[in-house]
Formats: structure tokens, C-alpha cells, sequence
């Protein structure tokens, strides 16, 4: 076993053709010469939207990938596990994909990839330390361990390939090991921020402000870089600064302290814990997501507490009130999360009692606001102290650069090209907009979709051929991209219900063997609506008479003409679109 397992590796490692060079030595960079063949960079996932972060370079030969990225459904999104780029265009170019390289450990920057990996064979996958195990541990759930090989890098790794050479720089985000990604390609030098923001009192590494500076100097040709807080004036504030925030309110607290917060905030996730080891109280953990990272982030060294601190929900009553946390998911009111529940009284270990701190430490993502309100209502209603996040009370900031960020970003790097990423559309063409008031002509500002093209070629930038990038929806373990109908049909149900229409026939004859039946569920109220129904039947009744009267009557002519005449009477009468379900009934089939 042991030994078959060595051989897989092996058999992985051949298919490397990324090299690892020894230094970091940067030399002076060859200016932008005449290159046969434009460099293709184009995204999969990630612009026009906040998720499923994908973005693609290609010269010739070879693709590398910068992230794979994920995309958690929204409420219209019915029963959908997962929102994932459309990958097949990297099926159809297999033989040119290189590897992949991340830029740290955020689902919508690694959460496609063993989606990816079901479908494109990568040889390797380039991330950092914590990013790296994130993926691992994801991989093994998928029990798709034996599809790539892993690799972590470090800052002052340089890897290169027949035509890209890649580098390393360090950026403050809300998680440990984040990096900004340059690749010097034939037609110039390519930056990719990753999620970035500029911290002046980080809790993790320092951004590499000299190295972007040096880079810079040297020429950007294109900068890609995240547009997340475009809309937002000013700096984003230091995350040092709401940990000491918190401390406040953690010295102020006499009884239990909840805590509730992004899963995904692993630098806020480690000092909460190190606070609670601070004030001596116990910790409990509630929730998949929070678990999980703790978990990791233990495995490799980023959090040293004790195991004692670690104690399981049943426990609690072990301990006094003024000796235990809570940290926990809800942080935005999800139905299911741990905070939810147990505002609900629904939580089978954890109850409110009167004495207890909540706080919450996020600010409602759009669309969550009224789920929020509702668990802070809940909470206060049952005894709790709720400390939301506000203007005097700041126990929340952004992982992302705000405009000052973003314009010193665009003063380190001078590049030629820009184009925004990682945001809906209107922050891209805010962060185009920031672009071109510093130093990037407005006509060197692509604000592209998911798709689009830019081909730089010998200095030059301009738009070249789609390619495929519609999201696929992921339906439980359907990858065919197909959940897209189910969801219209879905939303349809949610909104205006079903109508079965039962019909049969003699196939003999051609003629109805009776009147046809309507059943409606979840449309409108039918014992109200006895005329509607019965002019329903008589338009139905004709439609399919009309079909069977023809030359070559088939059953989907008589679906089809049931859908088209019933439709535009129901909306008419009762101003709903219901999924319209024709039944035919054979009745010769029958007598068989």
C-alpha cells in the first residue's frame, strides 16, 4: 500500500514541468521586445460578482491559473450546493495547463479546485502554508488526493516555466499567508493582488511594500487587483485595532462571552482565542466552518493554546459563567448557524441565560441585514447583551484596501494596463475610475466580464475572443451545469406553484376518453376560483382537440399546446406563472 502510494506520487511529480529556481536575485528585467504570440489573460469566475475567484494566463503553450475559486448560492439559488466557474475551456486546452498558484485560503479562492480537478488534470498546485493544508484537507474529503500534487511556497520562491517566471509578495488580509502573485511573462510583467488592504499594524507579516515598489520601477504591464471596497473612501482600518476594541469588552464582561464571526477571519479568529487564554476562560467551539480552521490552523503551528482551554459544549456547566467563550457561526443570521439556533432556543447544549455578552464581530453582508436583526432581537428578547458593530464601536473591519489603499497601490506598481477584479460591476468601474485619477490611462482601464479576453502583444492591450464562463451550479453531485433549469423551475414553484393538467387519450381513436383534470398546488386558492378552473379546462380541452385533429399529432404537440394556451389565461386571471406539469394518459397503453 505504502508503496503504491509512493509510485502515485512519483507518477504526479513526472508531470511537473513548473521548475523551482534556487534565489530570489531579481534582474533587471528584459524590456517588452517584439514576442510572436500575444499572453491571453482572462477570468473564469470573479468579475461582475464576489466569489469564484479564477483567473487565467496563456502564452502559446501554456496556461497557468491563479486561484479556482468557489461561489456560495444566494436566496434565489434553491437547493444549490455550490456556484462554480465553467472550466471547459481549460478541458479542451488540458495539455497546456501548468499548475495552478494561490493566493491564499479562502473558499472563493480555493474552493473550486476539486471541482477543477474532476474535470482538468493539474499537475501541481502552488499555495501557501495554511492555504496549502486548507486544500489538503479539502482534497481528502473528495478523496481526490492522488489527482495533483501539493506544494507549498514561501515569499522568496521564484518558479518558472518555458514562458512565465512567477514571484512572491506578501499582503495584509484577513488571513495568514496571503500573497500577491507577479508573472513576467514575453509581453511584459503581470501583478495579481489576490485579496489585499494595506495594515500598518498587521497581526500577521508586514505587506511588501519595497518589493511592489521594485517591481513597479521595473514595469507593470498589467495590474489585476482587488476592487472588493472600490466604493469605499478613506483606509480600511487596522485589524490590530479591533482586537484591542474587543478586549474592552471582554475585560467588561461578567458573565459568558458568545462570539460570533466569519469562519473565514482567521486573524480575528486566533487573538479572540489568545483573549480568551488572556482572560483565562475556557473555549467552546460551535460549528463546522469555525472547527475546521481551528483545527488546521492548530495542526500548523498558527495558534499555540493549550488543549485544557479546549472544552466540549456538554462541559460548560463545569466551569463558572465568567470562565467560558463561545465562538461560534451566524455571524449574518444563516437559519442553520449555531447563533441562529440558539437564539431560537433551539441549540441542544448552549441556552441564553441573563449575564451573557454576544457579540458580533462582522457587519451584515447585503441581503443578510433583516436575517441579523432578527437573532439580534431574539438574543436581547431572551436575557442577552448584544454588541453590535458600529461607527463608536468598531469591533469589525474589511479584509480589503479601501480608495487610499488602492491609489498607493497604483503609485508603488505604475502600471501600464489595469484591470479590476474580484467585485461586482459597479465597484469594477469605481476601481477603474481610482485608476485612471492616479496614473493608468483611461484607455488602458479594462473593465471586462467573466470571459473576455485581453491579449497584450509587443505593448500593446486590446480585447480578444470569448471564452466559455457561465457559472455552474452545483445540485448536490450533478457537475453538468444543467441545475441552472432546475433553479428556474424552482424559483418557480417558490413563487407561483404547479398546475398538473391530466388528459388522456385514445390512441386508437385520437380522441379524448374524458375531460381533462387540473390539479393546481400552491398557485391559487381553488375552491374560490371554480369559473377560473373551468375555462381553464374548456382552453385546454380545445388546445389538444386542435393537436389531435392534425396530421401527425405527437405527445410533445399536445404538452407543448397546453403549456401555450393555459399560460397566458392563468397570468390574465390570477397574475401568477405556474409551472404548467401535462399529464397524458394512454389510454390504449392501458388496456394492455
Amino acid at each position: 500500500m505504502e508503496n503504491n502510494k509512493e509510485n502515485i506520487v512519483t507518477n504526479l511529480e513526472k508531470k511537473i514541468e513548473v521548475r523551482k529556481l534556487k534565489d530570489n536575485k531579481n534582474p533587471e528585467r528584459k524590456k517588452v521586445a517584439y514576442s510572436e504570440y500575444p499572453t491571453k489573460v482572462f477570468a473564469l469566475g470573479g468579475l461582475e460578482e464576489v466569489g469564484k475567484n479564477t483567473y487565467c494566463i496563456e502564452h502559446d503553450d501554456e496556461i497557468i491559473i491563479l486561484d479556482a475559486g468557489v461561489k456560495f448560492p444566494d436566496n434565489t439559488q434553491l437547493g444549490i450546493t455550490a456556484v462554480i466557474p465553467d472550466f471547459s475551456y481549460l478541458v479542451e486546452n488540458n495539455e497546456k495547463v501548468k499548475g495552478l498558484f494561490i493566493t491564499h485560503g479562502h473558499e472563493d479562492h480555493i474552493g473550486g479546485i476539486p471541482y477543477l480537478l474532476q474535470q482538468v488534470d493539474v499537475p501541481v498546485i502552488y499555495a501557501p502554508e495554511l492555504a496549502a493544508a486548507l486544500i489538503r484537507d479539502r482534497l481528502k474529503e473528495f478523496k481526490l488526493q492522488n489527482k495533483t500534487v501539493v506544494k507549498e511556497y514561501v515569499e522568496n520562491d521564484v518558479y518558472a516555466t518555458k514562458y512565465f517566471r512567477l514571484e512572491f509578495a506578501a499582503v495584509n488580509h484577513s488571513i495568514p499567508d496571503a500573497f500577491g502573485i507577479y508573472v513576467d511573462t514575453p509581453n511584459g510583467a503581470i501583478f495579481s493582488t489576490g485579496d489585499y488592504k494595506f495594515d500598518w499594524t498587521p497581526l500577521g507579516h508586514n505587506a511588501n511594500i519595497q518589493r511592489l515598489s521594485q517591481w513597479g520601477n521595473e514595469g507593470i504591464q498589467l495590474l489585476m487587483a482587488d476592487s472588493t471596497n472600490a466604493e469605499v473612501e478613506g483606509y480600511t482600518i487596522g485589524e490590530k485595532k479591533i482586537i484591542q476594541n474587543i478586549d474592552v469588552h471582554f475585560l467588561k464582561a461578567k458573565g459568558r462571552i458568545i462570539i460570533a464571526s466569519f469562519a473565514s477571519n482567521v486573524h480575528r479568529l486566533q487573538h479572540i482565542i489568545e483573549l480568551a487564554n488572556k482572560y483565562s476562560r475556557r473555549i467552546i467551539v460551535i460549528g463546522r466552518s469555525i472547527e475546521r480552521i481551528i483545527k488546521i490552523i492548530r495542526q500548523i503551528g498558527h495558534l499555540n493554546i493549550n488543549d485544557k482551554m479546549f472544552i466540549k459544549p456538554n462541559e460548560i456547566d463545569n466551569y463558572p459563567k465568567n470562565q467560558i467563550m463561545i465562538l461560534c457561526t451566524g455571524s449574518q443570521g444563516e437559519a442553520m448557524a449555531a447563533l441562529s439556533r440558539i437564539s431560537r432556543l433551539e441549540h441542544q447544549t448552549i441556552k441564553i441565560i441573563p449575564g451573557d455578552t454576544v457579540i458580533m464581530s462582522s457587519s451584515p453582508i447585503p441581503g443578510n441585514r433583516a436575517d441579523v436583526e432578527n437573532v439580534v432581537n431574539n438574543l436581547t428578547k431572551i436575557g442577552a447583551n448584544v454588541i453590535e458593530n458600529s461607527g463608536e464601536n468598531k469591533i469589525h473591519t474589511s479584509g480589503h484596501a479601501s480608495q487610499e489603499e488602492q491609489k498607493l497601490l497604483f503609485t508603488l506598481l505604475k502600471p501600464k494596463f489595469f484591470m479590476p477584479m474580484h467585485g461586482e460591476y459597479r465597484m469594477l468601474k469605481t476601481h477603474g475610475e481610482t485608476a485612471s485619477s492616479v496614473n493608468v490611462k483611461k484607455d488602458n482601464v479594462f473593465v471586462v466580464a467573466n470571459g473576455d479576453q485581453i491579449l497584450l502583444h509587443n505593448g500593446t492591450a486590446e480585447l480578444g475572443k470569448r471564452v466559455p464562463a457561465d457559472a455552474i451550479f452545483i445540485d448536490g453531485k450533478d457537475m453538468t451545469g444543467k441545475a441552472s433549469n432546475v433553479i428556474r423551475e424552482r424559483n418557480i414553484l417558490s413563487h407561483d406553484g404547479l398546475m398538473a393538467v391530466i388528459i388522456s387519450i385514445d390512441s386508437q381513436t385520437n380522441k379524448l376518453s374524458s375531460q381533462p383534470r387540473i390539479v393546481s398546488r400552491g398557485s391559487f386558492y381553488v375552491r374560490e376560483s371554480g369559473n377560473v378552473i373551468a375555462e381553464a379546462i374548456n382552453i385546454v380541452t380545445n388546445a389538444v382537440l386542435t393537436v389531435l385533429n392534425s396530421n401527425k399529432p405527437t405527445f410533445g404537440a399536445i404538452k407543448n399546446s397546453i403549456k401555450e394556451s393555459l399560460s397566458p389565461f392563468i397570468f390574465r386571471c390570477k397574475r401568477r406563472n405556474p409551472l404548467i406539469i401535462p399529464v397524458i394518459l394512454n389510454r390504449k397503453a392501458e388496456n394492455k
